[in-house]
């Protein structure tokens, strides 16, 4: 084996997930890709409103942008919770929000486990909510918001590899990689960096390319609901199942069945979006 595929398969195991440690208390660069993740999101956002005459102020787009945080975050913990733990937290319900464990006392361990699909239903539920409240048209925003999530949420993912959590798959492949977090040391498929890659950058780009050749609003909607829903469908079948579910139903994994569920929804948003449009249904 070559050093630098040596040093490439082992990688994992000589980054540290802590930003700086003070005592106790510890930083995690996954925190710090969460706020790069919405501070990229916000600028994408504000030039695309500067360019191409979105009708929003700026303090209405600092309102969409806090509201869309506080859904994401309450989504996604809630999600992980019902998707993926449900019983364990059915028997531990202050567990969900408060950073403490309480078997044989009150132990610090900080709130881990988040859903993607969770966190983007979050953001519907806060999208939808701040535009009834402001009087704003939910696909407009929607369509101005959908080209940038996909940049911003590389950076999640990116996270999510220096933690070395949400690895791969065992492979034979020389771009596998050894994560400390595995109990078997086996070569595994870098899948965070997967998604990453065809979630994150391809679906920008794609997204990004398409954003002023939108025929109707909620066009660009159905695309990052669908595109995101089969990409991370297929990568899916590189991402080790989550041990306490294993494969849920036909070889499929939780993750697979939320994303044909978004498949199917963004089908659904666009039949009904260009439906509307086209005048069929007033």
């Amino acid at each position: 084996m070559t050093s630098w595929l040596a040093a490439w398969q082992h990688l994992p195991e000589h980054i540290s997930p802590y930003l700086f440690t003070v005592g106790s208390f510890q930083l995690r660069y996954y925190s710090l890709m969460y706020l790069v993740a919405f501070a990229l999101t916000y600028l994408l956002v504000r030039y695309r409103v500067q360019d191409e005459g979105y009708p929003y102020r700026e303090e209405t787009l600092q309102d969409v942008i806090i509201w869309c945080i506080v859904g994401l975050i309450l989504g996604a913990r809630l999600g992980y919770v019902f998707f993926y733990h449900f019983d364990y937290y059915l028997l531990h319900p202050l567990e969900i929000l408060l950073p403490f464990r309480f078997d044989g006392g009150i132990q610090f361990v900080g709130i881990s486990g988040m859903s993607y699909h969770g966190g983007a239903l979050g953001v519907l539920v806060a999208s939808l909510l701040l535009c009834r409240r402001r009087g704003i048209s939910f696909w407009n925003l929607a369509d101005l918001i959908c080209p940038a999530i996909p940049l911003g949420y590389t950076f999640g993912r990116i996270g999510n590899f220096i933690n070395g959590e949400l690895y791969g798959r065992i492979t034979t492949a020389p771009w596998g990689m050894y994560f400390p977090l595995d109990p078997a040391r086996a070569l595994r498929h870098p899948s965070q960096l997967y998604e990453a890659f065809f979630e994150g950058i391809v679906l920008f780009i794609i997204l990004w390319g398409l954003r002023k050749r939108r025929p109707f609003d909620g066009f660009l909607l159905a695309l990052y609901v669908m595109g995101y829903g089969l990409v991370r469908f297929f990568i899916e079948f590189f991402r080790e199942p989550d041990s306490h579910l294993g494969l849920i139903v036909a070889s499929l994994t939780m993750g697979q069945i939320l994303c044909i569920l978004m498949i199917l929804v963004g089908l659904a948003v666009y039949a009904v979006r260009a439906r509307t449009v086209s005048g069929v249904v007033k």
